[in-house]
């Protein structure tokens, strides 16, 4: 087959991987990690408009690495080409190969917080366009902590960065190790983060199973949707996630 793989700049070092060990012909389309910051209506838009303008007439059909990131695809439409979707919350799915160990893991490690190679080093948005749109910067709160210590004070500063930037609610990090990575750098920089944090540390190990899965065309209905031409997906808040519907 030949594929056209749009993917969150997240995964960038797994789907090179798995790209290079599929049978089938991809060419691959990443999109910024800033696109989960401007709203799950701009998020859709966006990738909507990148959907759309695929050639129809080069592919077989379109695969996703995303996950249903928050709302930012529900309502993504196929219109000429088969389209295909991960039935995953989010991106930490695919890391770790299937729903069900994402749910397991999460049930048993509350208040964590997730690493991986993709998240250390495309963490923040490239894109000046985003960084313009992003929630942060339209209520004027893109500063960095020691900007927010100036106008806000230390006490009020520190509360403002936890609640802003995710880390309020989070008393660990766990590095998900793929398995692709060159040595050990992002793994000690997620230690050296957690010490610098107080929080608890853990290391385990990535899956690339559906990941592969995904580019080699295995599109089990448990662990993908395909969506056909004229139909969207919604969600459905079960165990499946996601589902098509009739584009009315």
């Amino acid at each position: 087959m030949r594929l056209k793989l749009i993917s969150c700049e997240i995964f960038y070092r797994e789907m090179c991987y798995a790209v290079s060990q599929s049978p089938n012909l991809i060419e691959i389309e990443f999109l910024p990690k800033g696109l989960h910051d401007i709203g799950s209506a701009g998020m859709l838009q966006r990738v909507q408009e990148v959907l759309d303008k695929v050639d129809e007439t080069r592919y077989d059909a379109v695969i996703f690495g995303y996950g249903l990131c928050n709302n930012g695809l529900a309502g993504l439409r196929a219109r000429t080409l088969p389209v295909v979707l991960p039935r995953a919350h989010d991106c930490i799915t695919l890391f770790l190969g299937s729903k069900e160990r994402y749910l397991d893991y999460f049930n048993s490690h509350l208040g964590t917080y997730f690493k991986t190679s993709g998240w250390i080093e495309r963490g923040t948005s490239s894109s000046g366009e985003l960084n313009q749109l992003s929630i942060q910067r339209q209520i004027g709160m893109d500063k960095s902590y020691d900007e927010l210590v100036e106008k806000y004070g230390e006490e009020n500063a520190q509360f403002l960065y936890e609640t802003l930037y995710g880390y309020k609610n989070y008393s660990q990090f766990t590095y998900i190790e793929m398995g692709i990575e060159p040595g050990d750098m992002f793994e000690q920089l997620t230690r050296n983060e957690a010490a610098e944090k107080g929080w608890e540390f853990e290391k385990v190990k990535g899956d690339m199973s559906m990941i592969q899965r995904l580019v080699n065309g295995v599109w089990d209905n448990k662990e993908f949707l395909v969506l056909p031409p004229g139909q969207r997906m919604v969600t459905t808040f079960g165990p499946d996630i996601i589902k098509a519907e009739m584009i009315k």
